[in-house]
């Protein structure tokens, strides 16, 4: 199974999970052993194929550092935060959390997207 950590000391999912807005953008920052990363893959996939059968789910990407890093970076865009609440809260995703290698470490946080004049949009 995989540790949960905070990426961010101040607001932690759990607080994140109480907020009523939209649309959130999951960062979910993966670490794992070198020798862990197919079982990892296989997760994770597992994972995917459960929450994009989820309402107000939108999309996701998998990415994993270059030059033997065992990084992983999953972005995930959801409708709202109630809409990934319900998958993250539900009984099957919960689950399937005990299929990750004991050496994975999960540090899931959520964004939303921001418009900064000349450079991005919201």
């Amino acid at each position: 199974m995989a540790k949960f950590e905070e990426l961010d000391a101040i607001a932690t999912l759990a607080d994140q999970m109480q907020a009523e807005e939209g649309p959130v953008v999951l960062i979910n920052l993966f670490t794992v052993d070198a020798k862990d990363e197919d079982a990892l893959l296989n997760a994770w996939a597992y994972d995917a194929d459960f929450m994009k059968s989820q309402p107000g789910y939108i999309s996701t990407q998998l990415h994993k550092g270059i030059a033997g890093s065992s990084t992983f970076v999953n972005y995930a865009i959801w409708q709202d935060v109630k809409s990934f609440r319900d998958a993250f809260t539900h009984p099957e995703f919960e689950r399937r959390i005990s299929d990750y290698p004991e050496s994975a470490v999960a540090r899931p946080h959520l964004l939303k997207k921001l418009a900064v004049e000349n450079h991005c949009v919201a």
